[in-house]
């Protein structure tokens, strides 16, 4: 005799199954991704430095629509072709855009690897400037005020708020997920100060006084290293260069 319970049970599994959105992810020991929230994935790779030692480098992936736009490049091409094969493979996304958010190689040192793929780029002017004058690969188009980019039915915005890091860093939102890309203006919690080698360490806290001031709704922030936090990233970057 039949089980009357079994085909109700075996729809209410299907049911729970396509309806349970599991987080996606991807590691190697070259690149990790983590998705962050319907939209927005973090990308990790790694740079070897002579003062910090191996130090994990943050990005940002968004996605709408089949589309997508990356927030700064792994440090070297093999890193970005690895990236952009994961992107166009697991995601199905075609890559429409890819920022630097400012002229170090832990932006822009795999840029040629989206350039070969006839994938634009954008950056600060400023950034174009100094990755000319640094021997870097340099970004394709230069903006001075907010830009918007498209991306499916949604937008993401690209600003520079003043200088900090550097005197070209700029950061990457999404208003949709209220995700902000701060990149390496801004702090994880509890993390020192880093490389001041091109900072601007007297304008820096103003500079995210006035990222804080004017994205008042992000409410997860990727700084360039360390992990994702909510609005006491900006308080504590704030704080720290402000001693």
């Amino acid at each position: 005799m039949k089980n009357i319970f079994t085909y109700p049970l075996l729809l209410l599994v299907l049911v729970h199954c396509q309806t349970q959105k599991t987080p996606i992810g991807y590691e190697t020991e070259t690149l990790k991704i983590n998705q962050l929230t319907e939209h927005t994935f973090q990308h990790i790779t790694y740079l070897q430095t002579e003062s910090f030692g191996k130090v994990a480098c943050n990005g940002m992936i968004v996605i709408v629509d089949g589309e997508a736009i990356v927030f700064d490049t792994p440090n070297t091409d093999t890193e970005s072709e690895e990236l952009i094969q994961w992107i166009e493979n697991e995601l199905q996304c075609t890559i429409k855009a890819v920022v630097a958010t400012h002229f170090h190689t832990d932006c822009l040192g795999g840029l040629n690897a989206f350039h070969t793929k006839n994938i634009p780029s954008y950056a600060y002017i400023k950034t174009l400037e100094l990755a000319a004058s640094n021997k870097s690969p340099i970004p394709q188009n230069g903006f001075t005020d907010p830009l918007e980019l498209s991306i499916g039915s949604e937008t993401v915005i690209l600003d520079h708020l003043g200088e900090g890091h550097t005197l070209d860093n700029s950061i990457g939102y999404f208003p949709t997920d209220q995700v902000l890309f701060g990149g390496c203006l801004i702090k994880s919690l509890g993390a020192g100060k880093g490389n001041l080698e091109d900072a601007n360490i007297a304008e820096w806290p103003e500079t995210v006084s006035k990222l804080k001031a004017k994205y008042t709704k992000a409410s997860t922030i990727i700084p360039g290293h360390g992990s994702v936090g909510d609005k006491a990233l900006l308080d504590f970057t704030i704080a720290l260069f402000s001693n």
